[in-house]
């Protein structure tokens, strides 16, 4: 029996945790994503171990996410305005066969005996600069791939993809790079972008743009963009709130100095402590598959980013392996609260034609924050070790929480809207 005949006999569309996999280009590009995305972190756990193997600096750890932003910062903003001017499938066939290429000469020359960092970060950064063109593209494609009544529940379950894939990845990638070393990770996540560019081939649905007020790749649409962001003040508050918490409380970058050196866990070990965010994420994702309402969703982000901030701070003090798991978790967990009422506050009150635009400039915030966050732990850590180093981030992340409680009215006072509020399903 095939999944359509099954879901047939599910209730209303909006009631079902599994609603948009009813809709076969949901189905193609969720599959795919979660082949790529499951390469791409193990790709990314394996070149934080592959530097700190070849460096042993905390420094260059923290180098790593400054050339992941700095791509992002670049070409983000000209990224949206594509995305909002191309068609979407294709710009993503580009991005994705871009990535693939990266990824490939990373095995290369990895496999002939890579001394040296600089060619990690090139291609990371050629990588990144390619992610900053297929967000914006990926994320205003998605309600074109289903009705506005799953909508919601697309995002979630696009969500959970990203977490599954970063469970999977960094205990897969763990597992290779102690018995096969990098090149092995890094082919594997070449290989891992064909899936995406299978599922774009086949999806039927149009990634052509409609044209409004004869938008394109123009410095006035790009403008028009920042105008928008800049003058929807929920927008404004969200990223900026997501900005300052990531920036305080990254502490993923630091992971293979807490594996080595104070849980003394391993390449193995260093995998569990990637993956465990992701189990506390999915966890949070089944049970946001029962609320039925967020009538209040602004409140929610600000309590979550302080349970995201202390669990963070007590990860830092922690010298037990088996609860600096918990409190990865619970961090995962916190996030994806934040995160999924985030996106859906952001798309719902973006028009269709200013998606992808409004997604670069939150690409800023969003991974600007982590990656900058990653190279600010990394200098800190230089000074006076990454426990401390930690520990004072998710402090500062609980601050920027509490400075939000005053300032983010709009955040705070926001109402989804009634047709939504009922749907908040799994998304």
């Amino acid at each position: 029996m095939s999944f359509d005949a099954l879901t047939e006999k599910e209730p209303r569309t909006g009631e079902t945790a599994l609603a948009a996999l009813r809709h076969r280009d949901f189905r193609l590009f969720w599959c795919g994503q979660l082949v790529s995305v499951t390469g791409s972190q193990m790709q990314l756990v394996a070149i934080n171990w592959h530097v700190y193997v070849l460096t042993g600096s905390a420094a260059a750890l923290g180098m790593v996410g400054l050339v992941r932003v700095l791509p992002i910062i670049i070409c983000s903003l000209v990224g949206g305005v594509a995305a909002d001017a191309l068609d979407r499938k294709r710009l993503m066939l580009a991005t994705q066969s871009t990535m693939l290429v990266s990824a490939a000469v990373l095995a290369a020359v990895t496999a002939r005996g890579l001394q040296s960092v600089w060619p990690i970060f090139l291609l990371t950064a050629i990588s990144s600069a390619a992610t900053a063109f297929d967000s914006p593209a990926r994320q205003a494609l998605l309600p074109r791939l289903v009705p506005p009544r799953d909508f919601a529940n697309a995002v979630t379950l696009s969500f959970i993809v990203f977490q599954v894939a970063m469970i999977a990845g960094p205990v897969l990638a763990g597992l290779l790079l102690s018995k096969l070393g990098p090149a092995a990770v890094y082919a594997l996540n070449a290989a891992s972008f064909i899936a995406v560019i299978i599922a774009l081939l086949l999806i039927e649905a149009s990634g052509a743009v409609e044209a409004v007020n004869g938008n394109g790749v123009s410095w006035q649409a790009l403008i028009e963009g920042l105008r928008f962001v800049w003058r929807t003040p929920i927008i404004v508050q969200t990223m900026m709130l997501d900005f300052v918490a990531t920036f305080f409380a990254s502490a993923t970058a630091l992971l293979p100095i807490f594996a080595a050196d104070v849980l003394q866990v391993g390449a193995r070990g260093l995998g569990f402590l990637a993956a465990a965010p992701a189990v506390g994420a999915i966890i949070a994702g089944a049970l946001l598959a029962r609320v039925r309402q967020w009538r209040h969703p602004g409140k929610a982000i600000v309590l979550a980013v302080i349970v995201y901030g202390a669990a963070t701070a007590l990860f830092g003090l922690s010298r037990n392996f088996w609860f600096s798991l918990a409190m990865l978790a619970l961090t995962g967990a916190a996030d994806t609260v934040s995160t999924v009422l985030r996106q859906t506050i952001r798309q719902l009150a973006t028009p269709d034609h200013l998606r992808g635009r409004m997604t670069s400039v939150n690409m800023i915030f969003f991974m600007g924050g982590p990656q900058l966050g990653e190279f600010e732990a990394g200098v800190v850590a230089e000074f006076i070790g990454a426990p401390l180093s930690v520990l004072t981030g998710g402090l500062g992340c609980i601050l920027a929480a509490l400075v939000a409680l005053f300032k983010a009215r709009s955040l705070l006072d926001y109402e989804l809207p009634d047709e939504t509020a009922g749907r908040h399903t799994m998304r």
